[in-house]
C-alpha cells in the first residue's frame, strides 16, 4: 500500500510539475506573440539598431558545425548559450572553453563551468569576451592620428540554472551581465535567457525554444562624453570653453526568440543503437534582422566520433555565407573525458574561419 502511494504521489508530482511548466511555456508565448506584433508592420530590417552584436557570435564547435540549429540538441556545457534547458541533461560537471579570430583582427573568447546537484539542478557560471586591437586616436585637427592608443573591449558574465520537471520536460535560465567600452567610456546592461526542451512521446522527437538576451537598453557615458563647447560661435569675445555634455542614444540589446526541431534516425527511427543521425532544425526571430532558417546534422560512431554539417541564416536576405562542417572526438585522459569539437564556417566575402572547442567532463 506505501508502495502504491509513493508511485501515485510521485506521478501527482511530476505531473504537476509538467502542468506548471506547460502553463509558463504559454504565457511566455504569448508575450512574445504580443511583443513581436509592434514588429510585423516594419519593411526594414533594423539591422545595426542593437547594442553589444558580440552576444550574437557562437560558441563550441559542435554547434557551429551544424550551422548553429542546436536549440533541442545542446545538451553540454555550450548550452549555457545555446539554450540553458539542455544543462539539465548533465550528468557529471562539466569545463569548456573556445577560443578564436574572428574578423577584422578580433579575437573572442567563451570559457564556462556547470555542476549538476542531484534532485536540485544544474548550475552553470560563463564568460565571453571579445577583444579588438588598439586603435590609433584621432580628431579633427589630427586625421592621421595623435600618437594615443585607444583600448575596446566586450564581455558579458553570467550564472544560469537549469532543471528537469519530468523525464521529458526541462527548464533552464540565465541572468548575465554585459558591458562595452571604448577608451574612457562604456555601457553597461542586464539580460535574461530563457531556455525549454520537450521530448514527444513520437520517436523522441525534441522541440524547444529559447528568448535570450531579453533585458535592458544600453548607452554610452564617460569621460569622453565631456566636452568644452562655444555655445556663441557669432560672437567674439565670449566664452568659448562652456562645459558640456554629449548625450548618447539608448539601443535595445540583440533579442532573439527560437524554435528548435530535432530527431535522431538512427537510434529512434532506425533502431541502430550504436549510431547517431540527428537532423535539426532552428526558427528564429531576431529583432534586429529578418527572420531564417538554421539548418543542422551530426553522425555519430559509439557518441565517440562525430562529423557535421549545417546551414545557417537560410533565406535571410544579404546573409555572409552559411555552409558549415567539422567533426569531433571524445576521448579518455586520466580518468577525464575530453571532447574536442572543430567547425570550418563560411563568412562570405570574410572568408572562412576555423574553430575549435574543448569540454572536460569530471
Amino acid at each position: 500500500m506505501n508502495t502504491k502511494m509513493t508511485s501515485y504521489q510521485s506521478d501527482f508530482q511530476g505531473s504537476r510539475h509538467y502542468s506548471a511548466g506547460c502553463r509558463f511555456l504559454a504565457a511566455l508565448m504569448m508575450f512574445l506573440m504580443a511583443a513581436a506584433t509592434g514588429t510585423e508592420a516594419q519593411t526594414i530590417s533594423r539591422v545595426g539598431t542593437t547594442a553589444a552584436p558580440f552576444l550574437k557570435i557562437g560558441v563550441g564547435g559542435r554547434a557551429l558545425a551544424m550551422g548553429e540549429a542546436v536549440t533541442t540538441v545542446s545538451n553540454d556545457i555550450t548550452a549555457l548559450y545555446w539554450n540553458p534547458a539542455g544543462l539539465a541533461q548533465l550528468t557529471t560537471s562539466q569545463a569548456g572553453i573556445s577560443h578564436y579570430s574572428y574578423i577584422a583582427d578580433l579575437t573572442y573568447d567563451f570559457g564556462a563551468v556547470a555542476v549538476p546537484i542531484p534532485e536540485v539542478g544544474t548550475f552553470g557560471l560563463f564568460f565571453s569576451y571579445l577583444n579588438s586591437p588598439d586603435i590609433e586616436r584621432t580628431t579633427i585637427q589630427s586625421p592621421n592620428g595623435t600618437g594615443e592608443k585607444v583600448q575596446s573591449g566586450f564581455w558579458a558574465v553570467g550564472v544560469g540554472y537549469a532543471r528537469e520537471l519530468t523525464d521529458r520536460f526541462s527548464m533552464g535560465a540565465n541572468i548575465k551581465f554585459i558591458r562595452e567600452s571604448i577608451w574612457h567610456s562604456q555601457a553597461d546592461g542586464y539580460a535574461l535567457d530563457i531556455g525549454l526542451n520537450y521530448i514527444t512521446q513520437f520517436k523522441n522527437i525534441k522541440l524547444g525554444m529559447m528568448i535570450s538576451n531579453f533585458g535592458s537598453t544600453m548607452k554610452m557615458d564617460g569621460r569622453d562624453m565631456q566636452i568644452q563647447h562655444d555655445i556663441s560661435t557669432g560672437y567674439a569675445g565670449n566664452n568659448e570653453n562652456i562645459n558640456g555634455h554629449l548625450d548618447a542614444d539608448e539601443f535595445p540589446l540583440p533579442l532573439q526568440f527560437k524554435m528548435g526541431l530535432s530527431a535522431d534516425l538512427a537510434k529512434d527511427f532506425m533502431d541502430m543503437p550504436d549510431y547517431n543521425w540527428i537532423i535539426a532544425v532552428d526558427a528564429v526571430h531576431p529583432n534586429d534582422n529578418d527572420e531564417y532558417l538554421n539548418l543542422g546534422t551530426e553522425f555519430g560512431l559509439y557518441e565517440r566520433f562525430f562529423l557535421r554539417t549545417g546551414y545557417r541564416k537560410l533565406f535571410l536576405k544579404d546573409a555572409l555565407g552559411g555552409f558549415s562542417f567539422g567533426g569531433g572526438a571524445k576521448v579518455d585522459v586520466m580518468g577525464f573525458n575530453m571532447a574536442i569539437d572543430y567547425a570550418n564556417v563560411d563568412f562570405g566575402r570574410l572568408d572562412h574561419q576555423n574553430k575549435f572547442s574543448f569540454t572536460l567532463s569530471f
